[in-house]
């Protein structure tokens, strides 16, 4: 449907690179062991909306860019195949603690409506996330394929739904054992290390593929 193929590997993925450690991840955690279940999933419908920033602006900025020519679509494909593999060695690999391997956020509000707008931004504002559906999203789509905004349109909205749900059980989960685990740097490593690997194979495999 609208030239997307793979979804399978498209679903598969987007769910590992939901779980992967990253601010979101970090957020929904801390606001589950903090305020409980409720509020880390007020946490993770936040982060869900924030998300939608990141849908509207590939859905238009990367059909404007395939429109142009079919060279366009292939730059685009091996930078994001490029972009995937430096991404994994990078979660592999980390070169110290990053900035962005936490929420950067000041002490926030204990109510539900401060929670929610904290999410929204921990993700719309969040530069790796849109470089992330700039280099995913074109892997999936056929470039002779028709109405490419609503491929991207929907691979993003599919994207957004599995990620929404990983943070809601994520919330529950994290309730339920006090944020205990995710305290714990060994997890977090073994975690960004195994996801890292898998999204090397995944960029070279797309680099790879012929999608015509």
């Amino acid at each position: 449907m609208f030239g997307i193929h793979d979804l399978g590997l498209f679903v598969v993925s987007g769910i590992l690179f939901n779980l992967a450690p990253g601010p979101d991840v970090l957020y929904v955690m801390r606001r589950s062991a903090s305020h409980g279940a409720r509020g880390g999933m007020v946490a993770a419908l936040g982060i869900g909306t924030g998300c939608f920033v990141h849908i509207l602006a590939a859905a238009v900025g990367l059909s404007a860019v395939l429109a142009a020519s079919a060279t366009a679509f292939t730059v685009v494909k091996f930078a994001g195949a490029a972009y995937l593999v430096y991404s994994g060695l990078a979660m592999i690999a980390p070169r110290g603690r990053k900035s962005g391997d936490a929420p950067a956020a000041a002490p926030a509000p204990a109510s539900a409506r401060g929670i929610y707008v904290q999410g929204f931004f921990t993700n719309a504002l969040n530069p790796k996330v849109a470089l992330f559906f700039l280099a995913f999203l074109p892997q999936f789509v056929d470039p002779a394929a028709l109405d490419k905004p609503w491929a991207f349109l929907c691979l993003g909205l599919l994207l957004n739904g599995t990620g929404t749900a990983c943070n809601l059980l994520l919330a529950w989960s994290t309730a339920r054992v006090a944020a205990g685990f995710v305290r714990t740097g060994k997890w977090r490593t073994l975690c960004a290390r195994g996801v890292g690997g898998l999204f090397i194979l995944l960029g070279i495999r797309l680099a790879l593929a012929d999608n015509s």
